[in-house]
């Protein structure tokens, strides 16, 4: 779960996929914004059949938890 998230953040947010590691905050260390966030999660909604309630958004601080979160819950 984890390579493939990589692929699809260093796409959407234009950095190089060393730079993204379970412990990346994805604000801080990748340079996301809300919009980014709210894309890259309406990506994964798609790619991976689920849906994030709103509540669980502001939960994602790390690369760490998207993967948590998907590995939980994905179909």
């Amino acid at each position: 779960m984890f390579e493939e998230l990589k692929k699809v953040l260093a796409k959407q947010l234009k950095v190089s996929e060393e730079k993204i590691t379970l412990d990346a905050k994805i604000k801080e260390d990748l340079g996301a914004d809300s919009l980014d966030v709210l894309q890259l999660l309406m990506t994964m909604e798609e790619d991976y059949g689920i849906v994030i309630p709103d509540e669980e958004l502001g939960t994602f601080e790390t690369v760490g938890d998207i993967v948590n979160f998907l590995d939980k819950n994905k179909k």
